[in-house]
């Protein structure tokens, strides 16, 4: 066994110094953000950098839970990202499995997916097609436009194109189509990488912000990430979640329903990340081993 020298044991420490820094600093917002939701307006005021309440009150999550207008916009976000995680799944892997066989003009569907992917059409074209669609303000505006990434489409491209070529011979011979092949063969091999581009997309849906913000006018069809914008940027928290309804005489201060806010905004991903890390380090290396 190699005995490790000083040098080493200088990188290694050099490396767990800079790992705790990092971890504390990621930390740290988080920590603020707990605390503050959950202080008193005493507390509140009293201290510049509050990092734990000494008097722990849930008046701001109350205040928040009583709001139809967050519940709503959580119900509404929650429909997007499960509707337009199946969308997004269903036409990245229907395309992707058509473009990993040898099917004519494949490479001139390649190719027209590339050019996307580089050269992006713009806002106000996107804006004027979704208009002339008729799906502005509508939930469909937020997945249609966007039911195929371009990038995890090449990704799984390649993920197809790795999965052996003679299963596919063989399910040929025993007389299955392209359709059932692809149900009953290439879908159950590609549980892993259809388990990491899931949660790609359904990040990418919990957290789309500017959106909602182009394509929806009216309030009651906000998504939660603009209801975030309208308490911590605009400033508007108890207006904006109160709306016509008083429903308490002594609202608790607007920092704190901002941090709550962002808190529960920020919950389901926590919530869910760790169990399906592993999926995330899987989807980072496919296609890495054939491009």
């Amino acid at each position: 066994m190699k005995r490790s020298t000083w040098a080493d044991r200088l990188f290694d420490g050099v490396n767990i110094t800079l790992l705790l820094i990092i971890s504390l600093a990621m930390i740290f917002p988080f920590l603020y953000l707990f605390s503050v939701s959950f202080s008193s307006y005493e507390d509140f005021l009293s201290s510049d950098l509050l990092l734990w309440p000494s008097n722990w009150t849930t008046d701001a999550y109350e205040f928040i839970w009583k709001s139809w207008a967050f519940r709503n916009s959580l119900m509404i976000t929650v429909m997007v990202t499960v509707v337009g995680t199946a969308v997004n799944l269903f036409f990245t892997a229907t395309m992707a499995y058509a473009l990993s066989r040898r099917i004519l003009g494949r490479r001139v569907l390649m190719f027209m997916v590339v050019f996307t992917m580089l050269f992006y059409a713009g806002m106000i074209p996107t804006y004027l097609m979704v208009k002339a669609t008729g799906l502005l303000d509508s939930m469909w505006a937020l997945i249609l436009p966007a039911a195929i990434a371009p990038f995890n489409l090449i990704v799984m491209r390649s993920f197809f194109q790795s999965i052996p070529e003679e299963l596919n011979e063989a399910a040929l011979i025993d007389g299955a189509n392209d359709l059932q092949i692809f149900g009953k063969i290439i879908l159950p091999l590609s549980k892993p990488s259809l388990a990491a581009f899931s949660l790609f997309y359904a990040v990418s849906h919990w957290n789309n912000y500017f959106a909602p913000i182009l394509y929806l006018n009216s309030p009651e069809k906000w998504t939660i990430q603009v209801i975030l914008r309208q308490i911590v940027i605009v400033g508007e928290a108890t207006a904006t979640l109160s709306g016509d309804n008083t429903f308490v005489d002594n609202p608790p201060p607007p920092e704190t329903i901002q941090m709550a806010a962002i808190l529960l905004a920020t919950l389901p991903i926590l919530v869910v990340y760790p169990f399906l890390q592993k999926h995330f380090a899987k989807g980072v290396m496919l296609g890495a081993v054939k491009g």
